[in-house]
């Protein structure tokens, strides 16, 4: 009896295991062969304020498979090119977490990375808060130099408060303190942030450039592009609070004035030519603040499309 799939499944973004964009799940982390890999890390322990991230890799892979293309890729009318169509992409599973310890956890989280790393591969990782930048970061000591760009409402670049090194308030300190990271650029930056004028004079002393909302509109997603080093390797941190909280709800510290999809979708497409992206985390997607779904549904379309171009230069 015919069912109308003699050529396979049909496979709709509803049935199935969610791994992201339905792409192949490879558990065994010395076994990865891929161009990109994907690996959760969902915690939330450096938040300040309201917690929740640690669901966001579980909230992207279930947003992602309505954006599963299977093996015919997807085409961009605008580019005239098929993206996603020739490359290997793989999802990791998630680093372990143990609630309550963030050294260890972050620990886990550098292995994935190292991992992935080894394997010869791009690693993506899904947050949890952007204190997963840290380990993210440290997994990159035995590779070539890289320039971080920072796409965020949030300097994040707090030395220590009371103690606390490894929040979601200090990672691009401790990014910057690595003398593989070359130089950072931190876009977006606006308003009431997490960072006090001699942090961003300290990151400023360092050689960061800083940017709000308003001065990358003002400048233009080209002359922005000519401010980053040409030609190098880039280490990219997308924040969901980058994005305005009209299109982005499901975050802990929303900020509004935020950028559109396709400001930073531009930034990111330019930047994936001016020079080799080598490394991704996007952060701070906390799919309780946000019912529609929304948030999810614009990181996993965000990372889809990066990647897309990503790959397509490799």
């Amino acid at each position: 009896m015919a069912h109308g799939y003699e050529s396979g499944r049909l496979d709709l973004p509803f049935v199935g295991i969610c791994s992201f964009g339905k792409y192949p799940i490879q558990l065994d982390w010395d076994n990865i062969q891929a161009d990109a890999a994907i690996l959760g890390a969902p915690f939330d322990g450096g938040t300040q304020w309201r917690p929740g991230a640690r669901f966001g890799p579980r909230a992207i892979r279930e947003a992602s498979t309505l954006f599963a293309f299977g093996h015919a890729g997807a085409y961009d009318h605008e580019d005239d090119t098929t993206y996603l169509g020739n490359c290997r992409i793989t999802d990791i599973g998630d680093a372990d977490i143990i609630h309550t310890d963030t050294e260890q956890s972050h620990a886990n989280i550098e292995l994935g990375v190292r991992k992935i790393l080894a394997a010869g591969a791009i690693p993506v990782v899904l947050g949890g808060d952007h204190s997963i930048n840290i380990p993210c970061i440290r997994a990159f000591d035995r590779q070539p130099p890289v320039h971080l760009v920072q796409i965020d409402a949030h300097l994040d670049f707090v030395d220590e408060r009371h103690g606390v090194r490894h929040g979601h308030g200090n990672p691009m300190r401790r990014a910057a303190e690595q003398p593989y990271v070359t130089g950072l650029t931190q876009l977006g930056i606006r308003n009431v942030s997490s960072t006090a004028r001699d942090g961003y004079e300290d990151a400023r002393a360092r050689g960061s450039d800083i940017l709000s909302v308003r001065q990358v509109r003002q400048l233009g997603t080209q002359a922005v592009l000519e401010r980053i080093p040409a030609g190098v390797r880039y280490y990219l941190s997308i924040d969901i609070d980058a994005f305005d909280p009209s299109i982005a709800p499901g975050t802990g510290t929303p900020s509004h004035g935020g950028f559109t999809y396709y400001e930073v979708l531009e930034l990111l497409a330019g930047l994936a030519k001016r020079g080799a992206i080598v490394g991704i985390d996007l952060v701070e997607t906390a799919p309780s603040y946000d019912p529609s779904g929304i948030t999810a549904i614009l990181a996993a379309q965000l990372l889809l499309n990066l990647l897309g171009r990503v790959l397509a230069l490799k």
